[in-house]
């Protein structure tokens, strides 16, 4: 066994680690009783614990010593090349994270996802807050720990998130955004125009809702012998292996389109984790050694982009629609009777401020990532207390949307990231809405037939496309390169302006 296999197969034992993790995640968002938080917190501790001592230890530094030697000379291109980079990396970083503070964060997510479902069901943020000190608490620890050389301390929890982008470099990017997206807003608002949703609201019952969803995954590519598709009170994906990706929604009777696009953007993550490389299944290119996290994506940014692109470039496309709403009319021949498919297509595309962010359109949809960034700053830096957060919540809900959430629920406690201590992960969605134009652009520009397949109801050729140039490989390559690689450009506002320009200035002649 070279020096490399012998890196490959501890590092392999640790994904192990992690993904036993996921299993136990997962069951605990869809199948543990309440009463098993507590124990569950302490198994997750325990686990995080172990993979956090095996990568920081003494072992993993000489075995990436001896790895370091072994691929010297190789092309810096190649995944045993990358794999060893990309551990050193985070081996620097991870050892300057205390093991005690790892699992004291494993055991308070456990019970402060239970503490914010409770909540979320009672409105009563008082329940959820002693949790959410808690977890600021820990998340500062973590901040200083990792470090941010002088900067913010988000810095700090991006490099977690997506590497390369700092608080200053993410304010910039609002901006520029904010500069496209409240004058089209204001134009939207001014048109008079808005298109009746009203039958969206109508009694759509569960299971079908979830035969159509289901299908439409399937056909985007999502193989069925390598995953399932569960409820839980806030939708996700995670993945134990790519041999094992699984998603859940959350079905709302007088919502239809929740759980339709709630599925579709699931499976953009799941396209993502089935399509890694499986010579990278137990790799440290399929291992996020930060997050203690088994996942195949960049970024979390990255990882978003392609949530974003099958949720909305493709799935609240016209062209998707005029395909596929004959069969959802035939599922739901009574709510959707007399409604036509241009009528449908607005009305899931339809520009209002809501309370809710994963019911957002996607003119407004940054709008609630840069209210939740700014909180998350403040939490960080001391200038917002946990205890002020449902009227800070509300005041800027008032100044980005115009509009105040009458409830808690429907307000600070609708997301679950703070119980499972993602400090910093909003702006990813952010970040991925922009990269998803630049990456279905480069598809464009590659497949000169690509929008006739679509509008066919061919998903192969983009499937193919995206797996070839982002999802095979994994961890190899930075969020920044991937684009550069595949796009001819790093990250950039503009395209992404002018599609919701285009695409948002047809449908409100404006």
């Amino acid at each position: 066994m070279t020096a490399y296999d012998e890196f490959a197969a501890y590092v392999g034992e640790i994904n192990d680690l992690l993904c036993t993790i996921n299993t136990l995640t997962w069951d605990a968002r869809t199948q543990m009783p309440p009463g098993g938080a507590e124990t569950r917190g302490q198994q997750l501790a325990t686990l995080s614990r172990l993979a956090q001592e095996r990568f920081t230890g003494d072992q993993m530094g000489r075995l990436l010593n001896a790895a370091e030697v072994d691929v010297d000379g190789e092309d810096p291109d190649t995944y045993r090349v990358r794999a060893v980079r990309t551990a050193r990396e985070a081996y620097a970083v991870a050892r300057r994270i205390p093991t005690a503070l790892v699992g004291e964060i494993a055991v308070r997510k456990a019970t402060a996802q239970e503490a914010w479902i409770a909540a979320k069901a009672d409105n009563d943020f008082s329940r959820f807050a002693p949790e959410l000190e808690i977890m600021v608490r820990l998340n500062k620890e973590l901040a200083a720990a990792i470090g941010y050389e002088g900067g913010h301390p988000y810095d700090a929890m991006m490099l977690q998130f997506e590497p390369g982008m700092t608080a200053a470099k993410l304010q910039s990017l609002f901006a520029e955004l904010r500069a496209g997206i409240l004058p089209l807003l204001r134009r939207i608002t001014a048109s008079g125009v808005q298109p009746d949703s009203a039958f969206l609201t109508h009694s759509y019952p569960a299971d079908k809702q979830r035969a159509f969803a289901l299908a439409v995954a399937q056909q985007f590519g999502y193989d069925l012998r390598r995953g399932r598709l569960d409820a839980s009170p806030h939708p996700f994906e995670i993945s134990f292996t790519r041999q094992d990706v699984r998603m859940t929604t959350r079905y709302q009777e007088n919502f239809l389109p929740g759980a339709l696009f709630g599925v579709f953007h699931e499976t953009g993550h799941a396209l993502y984790e089935q399509g890694v490389d499986p010579a990278l299944t137990r790799s440290a290119l399929a291992t996020d050694f930060l997050g203690l996290y088994a996942v195949g994506g960049a970024s979390y940014g990255t990882h978003e982009s392609q949530s974003r692109l099958w949720e909305n470039l493709i799935g609240r496309s016209r062209p998707f629609w005029d395909l596929h709403f004959g069969d959802l009319q035939r599922l739901f021949p009574d709510q959707l009777a007399g409604v036509t498919v241009e009528q449908f297509y607005r009305a899931v595309n339809r520009v209002q401020p809501s309370l809710i962010r994963v019911e957002a359109d996607e003119v407004t949809y940054n709008l609630h990532i840069m209210l939740r960034v700014e909180i998350e700053m403040g939490l960080l830096d001391g200038t917002i207390a946990v205890n002020d957060l449902p009227k800070t919540w509300n005041a800027k809900m008032q100044e980005y949307l115009g509009i105040t959430p009458p409830t808690d629920s429907q307000g600070v406690l609708q997301d679950i990231h703070w119980s499972t201590g993602l400090v910093g992960n909003f702006p990813t969605y952010t970040v991925g809405n922009v990269m998803s134009v630049q990456f279905i652009a480069a598809a464009r520009r590659d497949i000169g037939d690509l929008d006739e397949s679509l509008a066919r109801g061919n998903y192969r050729p983009l499937l193919a496309w995206l797996t070839e140039h982002i999802y095979r490989h994994g961890r190899a390559f930075s969020p920044s390169e991937l684009l550069v690689r595949s796009t001819g450009e790093d990250l950039h506002t503009q395209p992404y302006l002018d599609y919701l320009g285009a695409k948002f200035g047809d449908l409100y002649g404006v």
